[in-house]
């Protein structure tokens, strides 16, 4: 039975017991700011539904869904459970009550019950990505011209911009309260960006990008040390692919270390 909550309040003993847990626990409850957003706050946006799986009146899945009606969108901010049938029944139950929605689901990667549940619906699975943290405060010297976004950029920074990403250049551009814009220039041409949170305590990239022409040279680089330099005294954290070794050692040298259990992968649905 799936029950429509208000509040988590009797069930924190459960969300303790599975997030404590290395195969089921939930990489977007990894710090109190997260679990507060994310959990035993979520009920208060409207966006949100917090979702309890039951079985016999006993909690057996938690699940909190971030959902946009008016953009047939979902994302799952919160899936914990070690049943197998709770993932079923919350999957059957979205199917149903939501169909025609894009939904995302961010998971920990040792999670096979919910892999296989998604395997299942045809979900197409990204790459493993490794947490990283930003711990040290690393002086980095360049020559590359990094600025902030202005109007006048407006026209390449949309065309160069990722297109099968949820925040879109244009999305972006109308949430300027919550994102800062970086951008590379060279000879007066944009060739890469940065899209990162400014408002949190912990910001984070969505998005870093140069043109395939210009890699190599170090704007990804100096766009972060910029990014970085602006964000102080804030915390920041990025997402890279787990097996991106030699960028990763690149991300290591300005300062940020891996954060151990808190690996994600995302899939996407079609409901």
């Amino acid at each position: 039975m799936i029950k429509i909550l208000a509040t988590i309040d009797e069930y924190m003993d459960f969300v303790h017991e599975i997030n404590s847990d290395p195969n089921f626990s939930e990489p977007m409850l990894s710090s109190e700011t997260q679990m507060q957003r994310n959990l035993t706050n979520a009920s208060k946006a409207p966006a949100n539904k917090v979702f309890g799986v039951f079985d016999n009146g006993e909690m057996i899945g938690l699940f909190v869904f971030l959902i946009l009606d008016d953009e047939s969108y979902m994302e799952m901010l919160v899936g914990l459970s070690r049943a197998e049938e709770a993932y079923d029944e919350i999957l059957h139950y979205l199917k149903e009550n939501y169909k025609g929605y894009e939904v995302d689901f961010v998971y920990n990667p040792h999670n096979y019950l919910l892999h296989n549940s998604l395997s299942a619906m045809k979900a197409s699975f990204e790459k493993e990505q490794q947490k990283l943290i930003l711990v040290n405060d690393v002086e980095y010297k360049h020559d590359k011209e990094i600025i902030l976004y202005n109007s006048q950029y407006k026209e390449p920074y949309i065309v160069m911009h990722s297109k099968d990403v949820y925040w879109t250049a244009e999305k972006v551009l109308d949430a300027l309260d919550k994102f800062r814009v970086i951008l590379a220039v060279e000879d007066g041409e944009v060739v890469g960006y940065i899209d990162i949170t400014y408002t949190s305590e912990e910001n984070e990239p969505y998005d870093i990008f140069v043109k395939e022409e210009y890699r190599g040279k170090g704007y990804e680089k100096a766009m972060l040390a910029k990014a970085i330099e602006l964000n102080k005294p804030r915390g920041m954290m990025l997402l890279m692919d787990a097996d991106e070794t030699l960028l990763m050692e690149e991300y290591e040298s300005l300062g940020f270390v891996k954060s151990e259990r808190e690996n994600s992968v995302t899939a996407h649905v079609l409901l």
